[in-house]
């Protein structure tokens, strides 16, 4: 049995509980001075303060276990990124240029470039080059504290390139210490060939695509492009109905340049998640209220474009929505994966407290990933994912930005990181 103990622990602070925290609950985060967590065979199994030992540890000489003297600093659970599109092939610094002339994002996407030119680099990669990028990309996550994410396809929008992306994504989860949850989203953009055709490609993805997906086993979610120039609502409700009878999860790409109704629609389909929601309306926010459904907000995307921020206070203190905040990581409107810095601006833009934050990057987006039940928070019987800070508080984590303040990171009780 491998056991590992952590000590002097100056503030442990964590949500409590396997359930999305909405309104005043965002902000209620359990706080222990001077604490101590034991872990065995990678399960928390007791956690103690006031510099007491846990149960079974009071000998910390005894052979077999492990010791971590946190140093007085902070802890919390690992970080859980809700929303991504790590996997893909090339990068977009060309585009650049065209965004400093004033060019928006669906004028790049009408001239044949963003989400196109990545679906052209992603075809023309291998399963290999795509998964030995990601590895990459995950081993830089966990790094700055990220112990679980969601990564989505959508730069395939056809079936073999979809499939190799899930399959990428699967064969990483096998085999690299992050938990990945999959998202299949080959509704992401409409290529030359179906414009004018959208239902047509909507019909391919229900019937042709989403098939091959649950037999592989290769998803548990999908997720739609909700928006002005892709797909409009009723073709997203098609969509998302017949995901829905094959046994998938729901997530929506909604409100982020055009409120057409992808919230509204969220909340009626009970959706696991709606995505970016910048111009969300009142309409949409009752909607997910009402829905259950996690708003996933993206300020870095917001940061990104120079676009408005999502209205979190109002999701939060109006409406009761849960919320999560997530990198959006891709390689057009968010090239960015530290998620470190999205506490920044969720304390920084979205005016949440660092209580808020914290529910926000752990417990929210783990229960909206469908990881609720086994990380997120930090209590007995969840999986050990731990990170121990270079700060003594949240506010601290939430007012420096620019450097990495994990110091250490835990995996299932094994370091995954350590400085």
């Amino acid at each position: 049995m491998s056991t590992l103990l952590i000590k002097n622990i100056g503030l442990l602070q964590t949500p409590t509980g396997s359930f999305s925290h909405r309104g005043r609950q965002q902000g209620e985060n359990l706080k222990l001075n001077d604490a101590s967590i034991l872990i065995r065979d990678g399960v928390i199994a007791g956690i103690t303060d006031k510099g007491r030992l846990p149960e079974g540890a009071e000998d910390t000489g005894a052979a077999g276990i492990r010791v971590i003297d946190a140093g007085g600093s902070l802890v919390t659970p690992g970080l859980v990124d809700g929303h991504t599109h790590m996997v893909f092939g090339g990068w977009r610094q060309h585009e650049i240029p065209l965004k400093l002339r004033g060019a928006g994002y669906l004028d790049i996407l009408r001239a044949g470039g963003g989400i196109m030119d990545t679906v052209r680099r992603t075809r023309e990669a291998s399963f290999e080059e795509l998964r030995d990028k990601t590895g990459d990309f995950l081993d830089e996550m966990m790094s700055l504290g990220v112990t679980s994410c969601e990564a989505k396809s959508g730069y395939g929008l056809d079936i073999d390139t979809e499939l190799k992306m899930l399959r990428v994504i699967k064969a990483l989860n096998d085999s690299h210490p992050m938990d990945i949850c999959a998202t299949f989203m080959p509704a992401h953009a409409v290529e030359e060939k179906w414009k004018g055709r959208e239902e047509e490609y909507i019909e391919v993805c229900c019937k042709e695509m989403m098939p091959r997906v649950r037999e592989e086993k290769l998803a548990d979610y999908v997720d739609i492009f909700t928006e002005d120039s892709v797909f409009n609502a009723a073709q997203s409700e098609k969509y998302l109905k017949a995901a829905a009878q094959q046994g998938f999860r729901l997530r929506v790409h909604a409100d982020e340049i055009a409120a057409i109704g992808g919230s509204v629609l969220a909340g009626q389909m009970k959706a696991a998640s709606a995505e970016h929601l910048i111009v969300i309306d009142d309409a949409g926010l009752k909607a997910l209220a009402e829905g259950g459904v996690t708003a996933m907000c993206l300020p870095a995307t917001s940061f990104y474009l120079g676009a408005t921020f999502a209205p979190v206070r109002r999701m939060i203190d109006e409406f009761e929505i849960p919320v999560a905040t997530a990198t959006d990581f891709n390689p057009g409107s968010c090239p960015s994966l530290n998620l470190q810095f999205v506490m920044n601006l969720g304390y920084l833009r979205y005016r949440m407290t660092p209580e808020e934050v914290l529910t926000a990057v752990t417990v929210n987006p783990a229960c909206a990933i469908g990881m609720g039940e086994r990380t997120g928070t930090l209590e007995a019987g969840k999986q050990a994912d731990i990170v121990i800070w270079n700060a003594p508080d949240m506010e601290t984590l939430c007012y420096r930005f620019g450097s990495n303040q994990a110091r250490i990171v835990i995996k299932k009780g094994e370091i995954v990181k350590c400085n």
